[in-house]
């Protein structure tokens, strides 16, 4: 199959897609904030890159988008119809940086907490934003 768009248009809606203060992001830690935690953003000096570092709690906090991260059983998670094969190898490369990551951070001692994207949509926000304060007073 072919793309829809011309590879200029396609370049230009790639470029578009940000890394960093995603909507998610900006939810979570404008509330993480309002709740009187304070926190340190996409440390460079650990693995992965968390988006949230609470120290004082030794915590990180990632926040996967559902596609870009391969969230499994999610309908947010569709491989798109064009480069399949490309797309297929990119998102299971992401998957496997993130065990890898992950992992090296508990080795460090680090408290992991992931939320998709999917959790933080407007009818599962709030249970999500409460058990996120649950689990940071654990």
């Amino acid at each position: 199959m072919t793309d829809v768009h011309s590879p200029t248009i396609r370049s230009y809606n790639m470029s578009r897609i940000k890394g960093k203060n995603t909507k998610p992001e900006m939810l979570v830690r404008k509330f993480l904030f309002s709740e009187g935690y304070r926190y340190r953003l996409n440390v460079k000096s650990l693995p992965g890159k968390p988006d949230i570092v609470i120290r004082k709690l030794n915590t990180v906090i990632f926040i996967h988008g559902c596609y870009w991260h391969g969230h499994e059983g999610c309908r947010y998670f569709v491989v798109p119809k064009t480069r399949t094969d490309w797309w297929v190898s990119k998102i299971t490369r992401n998957v496997e940086n993130d065990k890898l990551n992950q992992a090296k951070l508990s080795e460090e001692g680090w408290r992991i907490i992931i939320l998709w994207e999917c959790m933080l949509k407007p009818k599962t926000r709030e249970n999500t934003l409460a058990h996120l304060i649950t689990e940071l007073k654990m």
